[in-house]
């Protein structure tokens, strides 16, 4: 991945752990959890909390660990990755709170049956947890397979939206 040299970032904390969000003036190019797998190397983008896309990017996450929310309204900056990143990226934004998918579905919708390790490649390299819901993807058995995040993280995203869903209900 390819970070912007004009990317900020901020902390902050939620019931999953404490949370780096990064941001261009053009939308969030990252959102990762401590320890997460393939966190960039950030030290040189400076700390400015009060970037309004970090801003709206931490209150929505509240909001969605809240309970509150679903979907996302927060601008997105995906041009880090290469195209076939973008379009599995993209992909994943299409798959609905509540819902999951796996690994082949994702390669058959994009063209690219034969491209599972690829796909699956592609979604651990997500550089946006949650709003870019990669926890949303699953094993061909419908087992829970890796998550940059952990698993546990998985697990309990998943559960969290899965109740929001049977509330809705």
């Amino acid at each position: 991945m390819k970070f912007s040299d004009t990317a900020v970032q901020t902390r902050f904390d939620t019931p999953l752990g404490s949370m780096l969000a990064a941001a261009t003036d053009v939308g969030l190019c990252g959102l990762w959890f401590d320890a997460q797998k393939h966190l960039p190397d950030i030290a040189h983008w400076p700390t400015e909390p009060t970037h309004p896309v970090l801003r709206q990017t931490e209150a929505a996450m509240l909001a969605y660990f809240g309970g509150d929310m679903a979907d996302f309204q927060v601008p997105l900056d995906l041009r880090g990755g290469t195209a076939f990143q973008q379009a599995v990226w993209q992909a994943l934004l299409r798959i609905p709170s509540g819902a999951t998918t796996t690994y082949g579905a994702l390669s058959h919708g994009l063209g690219r049956p034969s491209a599972v390790r690829a796909v699956a490649g592609a979604v651990g390299r997500n550089p946006v947890s949650v709003i870019v819901p990669c926890h949303r993807v699953l094993g061909s058995d419908g087992s829970l397979t890796g998550y940059a995040g952990g698993l546990e993280r998985k697990t309990a995203l998943l559960q969290r939206e899965a109740t929001r869903q049977a509330l809705l209900l």
